[in-house]
C-alpha cells in the first residue's frame, strides 16, 4: 500500500474541515487516524467529536500561545520547543505504530512561524513509512514543502463572513 502525502492550502475556509473529513472518512474505514493540532487550542467541535471514535487519536493541546503577531521573544521561544516536541511525538507516534493516516493541521502555519522546522518535516516526509498517509494544512506552503505533496488543494477565499465583522461561530468555524 502506498501512503502519499496531501496539502491543503490557501486563504479560503476549509483546509481543517477538509483534512478532518478525510480523517472521518478513514475512520469509518476501520483505519487509525493520529490528529496533531498546531497553534490552535482543542476547544473546537471537531475534537468533541473525534474523541468518540476509537480509531481517531488526536493529541491534547496542552499550552496555548495565542496569536503569533501579539507573542513576545520569550513566548515565540517557549512555542518552538512546544510546537517542535508535537512534531516530534505525533511523527514518532505514526512512523511506529499502525496508523494510516496521520493529520497535522497547521503544521505549514507552524513552519512558517519558525515554530517547527520545515527541513526537519520535509526529511520526515521523504523518509515516511511506505503506508503512512499525512495531511499538512495550512496557508503559504514553500515551493519546497509543495514538491513533497502528491495532493496540493488550495482553498480560494472569493467571500468570507468575517469580511463584514461577524466573528467565528461555534459548529462552524470551530
Amino acid at each position: 500500500m502506498t501512503g502519499l502525502v496531501h496539502i491543503y492550502c490557501g486563504n479560503g475556509k476549509g483546509k481543517t474541515t477538509a483534512a478532518m473529513g478525510a480523517a472521518l472518512r478513514a475512520a469509518g474505514r476501520g483505519k487509525k487516524v493520529l490528529i496533531a493540532r498546531f497553534l490552535k487550542t482543542d476547544d473546537s467541535g471537531e475534537v468533541a467529536a473525534f474523541s468518540c471514535l476509537k480509531e481517531v487519536t488526536v493529541l491534547p493541546c496542552k499550552k496555548s500561545f495565542g496569536f503569533s503577531w501579539n507573542m513576545t521573544e520569550e513566548m515565540r521561544r517557549e512555542a518552538a520547543v512546544y510546537y517542535s516536541g508535537l512534531f516530534e511525538e505525533a511523527w514518532g507516534m505514526a512512523s511506529s505504530s499502525p496508523v494510516f493516516l496521520l493529520v497535522l493541521d497547521e503544521i505549514v502555519a507552524a513552519c512558517n512561524q519558525g515554530f517547527v522546522e520545515e527541513e526537519h518535516v520535509i526529511r520526515c516526509l521523504k523518509a515516511k513509512p511506505e503506508g503512512l498517509e499525512v495531511i499538512l494544512t495550512g496557508r503559504n506552503p514553500s515551493a519546497a514543502l509543495k514538491a513533497c505533496a502528491d495532493y496540493v488543494t488550495e482553498m480560494k477565499l472569493e467571500k468570507h463572513p468575517f469580511e463584514r465583522g461577524i466573528a467565528a461561530r461555534e459548529g462552524i468555524e470551530y
